[in-house]
């Protein structure tokens, strides 16, 4: 018995030698794993043209409040509300009572004045062969004379008072100024206007206006730019509208406001566009959007191969053994969906763009080309 067991343990020892020796083969066996792959792009040097952008708020090159001249009660309303009115349409209608009778009021006091001066005409005509015939005395002709020019003068004033009723009653009939979008009324039927009450609103909106705030800093660089003065004489201004579409009409700047803002170092500055067909109304928000600097011979590179970690940038670069270097770069302005990096990168650098977050310094990798996307390809110039 005692030999039959020592035969069993040495059985089972032989076995765990067997087992033990497979498994340290198998992993002697397993295969090393491939390097990572990603996607790497040449670091592009050339010319990039720097945008800047600014919030700016639409306004009609006219806004004209419409108010009445004369008091009266509003009859009608003679437009469409939104719609375009023509310079000279009439828009409201007033109760018109109130000055007709000032106008016949006015015409009888004029009448009277013509009488009076008729019959100062005739005592004039009359006193003068008298005079001559020495009938009558000087002193009575002078005083027929005095008469006539005293009804002459209450003829003009009947006149004026008359002119004056009729255009009060011309004005019970209330027109646009201007040519322009004629807004919601404010007033209502039956409502007593005075020349105090805004009735509505016209907007003259083509070409619109769009104002705007630089800083003070931008404003000296623009004004001390030479190369910016002559490129401001045509239309280089883009505005890019509230739904993120680019307005088909280029503008151009029209002025700048006479001070800075003291509370918040900006000036104003205005732009005008064309507005054809009358798009772009006034309260709209757009974006005004200027080639602000030529950058030369600067590097760019795709915004996805950036990686920031607490405010500090960095790329990784895979050099010609296909190992990764991670490298940190300062970054310049962004230029379309690139990013000019000012210093850490040479022309000609393989920089990754896709897959950067699970390297690390040292590693092989498998690189492939990037294959750029229309949009990419045009924000890089074709390169």
């Amino acid at each position: 018995m005692s030999q039959e067991n020592t035969l069993r343990r040495l059985s089972l020892f032989l076995l765990s030698g067997l087992v033990l020796t497979s498994a340290c083969s198998s992993e002697k066996a397993k295969p090393t794993p491939p390097p990572p792959g990603v996607t790497t792009t040449p670091v592009v040097q050339k010319d990039v043209p720097i945008y800047q952008e600014w919030v700016g708020n639409m306004t009609g090159n006219i806004d004209a409040d419409i108010r009445p001249k004369v008091e009266g009660f509003l009859l009608n309303r003679l437009y469409t509300e939104g719609s375009f009115v023509k310079k000279g349409e009439p828009l409201f209608q007033l109760d018109r009572r109130q000055s007709q009778a000032s106008v016949e009021q006015a015409q009888g006091q004029l009448d009277r004045a013509q009488a009076a001066l008729a019959q100062a005409q005739i005592d004039v005509n009359r006193y003068t062969p008298l005079v001559a015939q020495k009938a009558i005395s000087q002193a009575e002709l002078d005083k027929a004379n005095s008469m006539k020019r005293a009804s002459e003068a209450e003829v003009a004033g009947a006149q004026a008072v008359l002119d004056n009723a009729k255009l009060n009653q011309g004005w019970t009939t209330v027109a646009s100024p201007i040519s322009g979008i004629a807004g919601i009324a404010k007033v209502g039927i039956g409502d007593l206007m005075t020349p105090n009450t805004v009735m509505a609103t016209v907007s003259d909106v083509d070409p619109i206006y769009i104002d705007f705030s630089i800083t003070e800093q931008d404003y000296l660089r623009f004004v001390r730019d030479k190369n910016n003065a002559s490129r401001d004489a045509g239309r280089n201004l883009e505005l890019i509208l509230s739904d993120g579409t680019v307005f088909p009409h280029r503008g151009h700047a029209l002025l700048v406001n006479r001070a800075v803002d003291e509370r918040t170092g900006t000036i104003q500055v205005r732009a005008e566009f064309p507005n054809p067909g009358n798009v772009l109304r006034p309260g709209q928000y757009g974006r005004v959007r200027a080639v602000t600097e030529q950058r030369k011979n600067a590097l760019v590179v795709p915004q996805r191969a950036i990686a920031e970690l607490q405010g500090i940038y960095q790329v990784g670069v895979v050099g010609a053994d296909n190992t990764v270097t991670i490298r940190v770069v300062k970054l310049g302005p962004q230029f379309a969906d690139m990013w000019v990096v000012d210093s850490g990168l040479e022309p000609g650098d393989k920089v990754i763009v896709d897959g950067l977050q699970r390297l690390r310094d040292g590693m092989t990798v498998a690189p492939t080309p990037f294959k750029a996307t229309q949009a990419d390809a045009a924000a890089r110039g074709g390169a």
